[in-house]
């Protein structure tokens, strides 16, 4: 570290990395603890007030967790705060920590930003079909209807726009926040000690670790699960990594949650976000394989999808660019920086 300095980096001119990743880290959780507790407890007040659910059921999590997941506009309003805490905590921490401007965390959008999102939406979608045939062929999931509503007084066409919203904004906030502050910062850190490719793939994986253990305490979540989930922060960064745009990560996301949960019905990460399916189905077969209640993403079919998920990335990327490697940029500091950096080595 240059000048012996933990915690400024001198020639950059800014805090390093790590102090980044934390103060963000602390400004996002607190404007989201805020937001959500405020909402929370309105609404709960409001629920206990109208007999719609009783003080002692509240304080009871596995139920208080069943009521939350039957209020779609409760949890529409939680994802909304999270958006906000998370846009919010990245836009502040790039203006005036990172010297980022917002657009350089993946969201430079132009032509080729909206076909990798496209290409992105349709990977999703593919392999969750693909699972969903594996297992309806192998005998272990059953259909058991179709345009199925947990409400049958509520619409299908109402009820579906629940989940659409919320895997809408769970796309974007999760990738740029894992992938577009998090991974970016930790390559920007470690570059100067591991070079700029080992920098990127150390990176990589520390923000995957972190995003395992963002879902660790999802219902039925076990530490198989969550080392799934470490592996799916790999693969839903392989395509920011390739391509130095969110596109593909964001696409992905949000297509991967939809069809897991209500398209085929299956548990997207340990929780039933099933106001409405497609299909309904009874889910059967070895849970090392079909990953059982916490959803495919826990099970072995789940780490097949996303090994062919990123081979399909990496050939996409290929097509289109004529190589894929490393975005080395990804590693770099900010143009900001780099311009200032270059006015003061001018007037040297």
């Amino acid at each position: 570290m240059s000048n012996g300095n933990i915690f400024w980096n001198a020639t950059e001119r800014r805090l390093r990395a790590l102090w980044r990743l934390l103060i963000q880290g602390i400004a996002w959780f607190a404007l989201m603890f805020i937001g959500q507790g405020v909402i929370g407890a309105v609404w709960g007040i409001l629920a206990v007030a109208t007999g719609s659910v009783s003080l002692e059921e509240l304080s009871d999590p596995a139920a208080a967790t069943e009521f939350i997941m039957g209020q779609p506009g409760l949890v529409i309003g939680l994802q909304v705060v999270s958006l906000v805490a998370i846009v919010a905590s990245v836009w502040l921490a790039g203006r005036f920590l990172d010297k980022r401007r917002f657009a350089e965390f993946g969201l430079r959008i132009d032509r080729r930003w909206w076909e990798d999102f496209g290409f992105g939406l349709a990977l999703g979608a593919v392999l969750m079909a693909l699972i969903f045939a594996v297992e309806l062929a192998a005998g272990w999931v059953t259909v058991t209807g179709t345009f199925v509503t947990s409400n049958p007084e509520t619409p299908f066409i109402v009820a579906i726009l629940s989940p659409v919203i919320i895997f809408l904004i769970v796309g974007f906030q999760e990738e740029l926040l894992s992938r577009g502050y998090q991974l970016t910062n930790l390559a920007e850190g470690l570059r100067g000690s591991l070079g700029t490719g080992g920098a990127i793939i150390v990176a990589t994986l520390i923000q995957a670790a972190f995003f395992g253990l963002l879902h660790a305490l999802n219902p039925n979540a076990s530490l198989i699960s969550t080392f799934n989930l470490a592996l799916a922060g790999i693969f839903l960064a392989v395509g920011y990594i390739l391509t130095g745009r969110l596109a593909i990560p964001i696409g992905l996301h949000i297509t991967w949650n939809f069809f897991q949960g209500n398209v085929f019905g299956f548990p997207v990460s340990g929780t039933g976000f099933r106001s409405a399916t497609f299909i309904g189905i009874e889910q059967g077969g070895p849970d090392l394989w079909t990953g059982g209640a916490f959803g495919p993403e826990a099970g072995l079919i789940g780490i097949g999808a996303m090994l062919l998920g990123t081979l399909l990335t990496w050939l996409w990327v290929r097509w289109h660019d004529g190589d894929a490697g490393l975005e080395e940029t990804i590693a770099e500091p900010p143009e900001r920086v780099q311009q200032e950096m270059a006015e003061r080595a001018a007037v040297d």
